[in-house]
């Protein structure tokens, strides 16, 4: 019974790694600019396409595709942003979440479209015999593709805290989500800022899209699925709280993990919700979020 429980609960924390990571980007664009990007779970998808083809045409280790990925997200992120969400960071928060909600809703569905024309409905996977096999400690199984997603999701997360406190493009990000007025005075391009948030919270979901193709599959339709396991772990977390982020993805990973082993594995997913409106009622600022005043 013990060992059981703890192989599914370890399996909870590496899967709840990769729910954090790919709620990073779409946390990091919202603390930054405001703009709640329904499409995150789309360009998740492109990135793991881009890793797919990469893998598949090229021969790239699976693992390396992910400069790749990231790359490529990078500069549709910035392309999307210069043509689409620029034209609404000066609305008012409250409209600008409204309108940038309907706008990304849009072209999630303009992206699952063109991943339908160009690459058809059919589900694909990165997969090689060495992503099957596993190691065992103290009985409990632990393959080395999920160890991935956990050492890669920290791996990111260091280096997202890092540059964010570290250097001065960070520093301008920060004082840019303290108080953007201010910061504008100081000197600070405050069009630019948003703009590097958003490319680098799409690379972001490019990296994840490179575990997901590794961990499950990919197809074109899978945007909302994924869009929604964000917009989960980002309440849980504390909105645009980077570490919160990440420790809302364990919280949902191990909620899930629990449910499948204590009741069925057909209910993990209404467990997720249900947990994300107990979080909404109870602790509506998240687990790591500051409560407004």
């Amino acid at each position: 019974m013990l060992t059981p429980l703890a192989q599914t609960l370890v399996f909870g924390i590496l899967v709840g790694a990769l729910y954090g990571l790919v709620a990073l980007g779409l946390s990091l664009v919202f603390g930054v600019t405001k703009l709640l990007n329904v499409a995150h779970g789309e360009l998740l998808m492109i990135g793991g396409f881009a890793s797919f083809w990469a893998f598949s045409l090229l021969g790239i280790n699976p693992y390396l595709t992910i400069p790749i990925s990231m790359v490529v997200l990078f500069l549709l992120g910035a392309v999307l942003y210069k043509l689409i969400f620029s034209r609404t960071v000066k609305l008012p928060e409250e409209s600008k979440i409204k309108n940038t909600l309907l706008v990304a809703f849009g072209l999630s569905i303009i992206l699952q479209n063109l991943a339908l024309k160009f690459w058809t409905a059919d589900e694909r996977a990165i997969s090689t015999p060495i992503l099957r096999t596993a190691i065992k400690v103290a009985g409990i199984r632990l393959p080395y593709a999920r160890l991935a997603n956990l050492l890669i999701a920290v791996f990111f997360l260091v280096v997202l805290q890092l540059f964010l406190r570290k250097t001065y493009i960070g520093k301008a990000i920060r004082a840019t989500v303290q108080n953007w007025e201010a910061a504008s005075l100081m000197g600070i391009n405050i069009q630019r800022v948003y703009l590097l948030a958003f490319a680098i919270g799409a690379s972001l979901a490019g990296v994840a899209g490179t575990l997901v193709a590794i961990n499950f599959s990919i197809q074109p339709n899978m945007g909302l699925t994924w869009t929604l396991k964000a917009l989960i772990v980002m309440v849980l977390g504390g909105l645009g709280s980077i570490p919160g982020t990440f420790i809302g993805g364990l919280v949902l990973g191990l909620t899930e993990s629990a449910t499948s082993f204590f009741i069925n594995s057909n209910y993990r997913e209404i467990a997720g919700l249900v947990l994300f409106l107990l979080v909404l009622i109870f602790r509506p600022q998240g687990l790591m979020g500051a409560k407004e005043t």
